[in-house]
């Protein structure tokens, strides 16, 4: 009695869980079959509608199971009910597939369109390239210049300097030479003064 109890726990919890994990979204996706029937009610034993496509996206209309069946609406807005092993809450590996290869081709296309910028990207490489080097040749010649023009300062200043050193030893020599003179002019005056 025990067993038929926990048995019966067990099949009540995980038709719960089931519920609940299909009850939350209101989109789902039919499974990777071929096609299943939509029926008009929740079993077998009801008429057929027609049928859905494996990987069709659907739209579950109230979320709760009945009897193992889902009440559903499909692509074509037809709405019945199919049998809630066929259901998943995932998009189905052919729609995946679809999806992977628009994507595929996609990016292929943004490949080609890129290898055809890459002549365009490498003339222009070029050009910058023939630019930057006539660039580094005017700012080699122009810091050569600049060099030459700082020396040809450094050389005038020095010059300068000797010029300025030669006349203020000259200036200091004829001002010594003149104080001698003057000292001896003026000492033998006092002499010849003192004579008289």
């Amino acid at each position: 009695m025990l067993k038929h109890l926990c048995v019966a726990l067990l099949f009540i919890s995980s038709a719960l869980i089931t519920k609940m994990a299909i009850a939350a979204p209101s989109t789902a996706y039919i499974s990777d079959d071929l096609y299943i029937f939509m029926h008009s009610g929740a079993g077998k034993n009801y008429r057929i509608i027609g049928s859905v496509n494996a990987g069709t996206e659907i739209k579950l209309v109230t979320g709760t199971e009945n009897n193992g069946f889902f009440e559903v609406v499909d692509d074509k807005e037809r709405q019945g009910w199919v049998e809630s092993k066929y259901i998943n809450q995932e998009q189905s590996l052919k729609v995946k597939h679809e999806n992977l290869a628009e994507e595929l081709a996609s990016t292929q296309q943004k490949l080609r369109d890129v290898q055809a910028q890459v002549p365009q990207l490498q003339s222009m490489n070029s050009d910058l390239s023939t630019q930057t080097e006539q660039l580094q040749a005017q700012l080699d010649q122009a810091i050569a210049e600049r060099d030459a023009i700082q020396t040809k300062q450094q050389n005038l200043r020095a010059k300068e300097k000797r010029q300025l050193l030669t006349y203020g030893g000259a200036i200091a020599f004829i001002g010594l030479f003149l104080g001698i003179i003057l000292t001896i002019f003026l000492s033998r005056r006092k002499r010849y003064d003192g004579w008289a």
